[in-house]
C-alpha cells in the first residue's frame, strides 16, 4: 500500500511506479480534495490515468480515495488491500496534509487536522497493518517526515509539529515490531520537485544543496524501493535523508 498517490507528478505517484515495476501488487490511495485546496492544485484523473499506465504495462494496481482525517479510514485501506490482493506486505505512509500557519496564525483547527490526517492516520495504519500480519518474511512500514529537523519552518507549524511527531515515533515503532519481523524507517526526501516551487525558490534552495539540484520523486521512490526489499531486512528504526546533502550541511 502506499498512500498520497493523486497527483501524478508527486512523490506517492513515484513510488507506486517503482514498487509496481520491482513486481508488487500495490493498492495505491488517493484523496485529491486536499490538492485542489493547495496552491498547487489537484490532478484530474490522477490516480485513475495512473492505475492504467501500469495496468497496461501488466501491473496490478488498485486505487481508493480516502480521507485519512477520518478515523476509520486506515483499517478500512488495510482491509482494502487485503481483499484485494490476499494480504499486505508493505505500507508506505507517504500521505500529508499540508497547511501555512505561523505561530500568530495558529488554530487549534488546523492543529487538529494536520495531527489526524499526518500524525493518527500513519499510527493507525501501522497498527491495523501490524495486526493482520502473519510473521511471514518482508513485513515493512516506511513513513515520511520531513526537513524540520534540518532548518526552521515558522510559516507551517501544523505540518512540522505533525511531521516532527513522525520522526520521533520512528524508533520506538520500530523496536516494538521488530520481534515481529517488521521494519520501520521513515524517509526525509528534502526539497522534492514536485511542481510547486517557482523558479526562484527552486534556484535558491538548489544552491544549497552540495548535489546541485532538487530531489525527484524517483529519487525517493529508490530508497523505498531498497528499505522495503529483502536486502534492507535488517536496518531498522532508521530517518534517512534521501537530499542529495541538504541535510547535512
Amino acid at each position: 500500500m502506499v498512500t498520497g498517490a493523486s497527483r501524478r507528478i508527486a512523490i506517492g505517484a513515484g513510488v507506486v511506479r517503482r514498487l509496481a515495476a520491482d513486481g508488487a501488487a500495490v493498492l495505491a490511495h488517493a484523496w485529491s480534495a486536499h490538492d485542489a485546496e493547495q496552491p498547487w492544485g489537484a490532478d484530474p484523473g490522477g490516480v485513475e490515468a495512473l492505475v492504467e499506465e501500469l495496468r497496461a504495462d501488466g501491473s496490478r494496481v488498485e486505487h481508493v480515495s480516502a480521507d485519512l482525517a477520518g478515523p476509520a479510514a486506515p483499517e478500512r485501506l488495510v482491509q482494502a488491500a487485503r481483499d484485494a490482493f490476499g494480504h499486505l506486505d508493505i505500507v508506505v505512509a507517504n500521505h500529508a496534509r499540508s497547511s501555512d500557519q505561523t505561530l500568530e496564525e495558529l488554530t487549534p483547527e488546523e492543529l487538529d487536522l494536520s495531527f489526524a490526517v499526518n500524525t493518527r492516520a500513519t499510527l493507525l495504519l501501522a497498527k491495523a497493518f501490524a495486526a493482520q500480519h502473519d510473521g511471514r518474511r518482508g513485513g515493512r512500514v516506511v513513513l515520511f517526515t520531513s526537513g524540520q529537523y534540518h532548518g526552521a519552518m515558522p510559516s507551517e507549524l501544523p505540518y512540522v509539529a505533525s511531521k516532527g511527531a513522525l520522526h520521533q515515533l520512528t524508533a520506538s515503532l520500530a523496536a516494538h515490531l521488530m520481534p515481529r519481523g517488521i521494519t520501520v524507517n521513515c524517509v526525509n526526501p528534502g526539497p522534492n520537485d514536485t511542481g510547486y516551487a517557482s523558479e526562484e525558490l527552486r534556484s535558491a534552495v538548489a544552491s544549497h544543496i552540495p548535489g546541485g539540484r532538487w530531489g525527484t520523486p524517483a529519487d525517493a521512490a529508490r530508497l523505498v524501493a531498497w528499505l522495503v526489499s529483502d536486502e534492507a531486512e535488517w536496518v531498522t528504526g532508521q530517518v534517512i535523508a534521501s537530499d542529495g546533502g541538504w541535510s547535512a550541511v
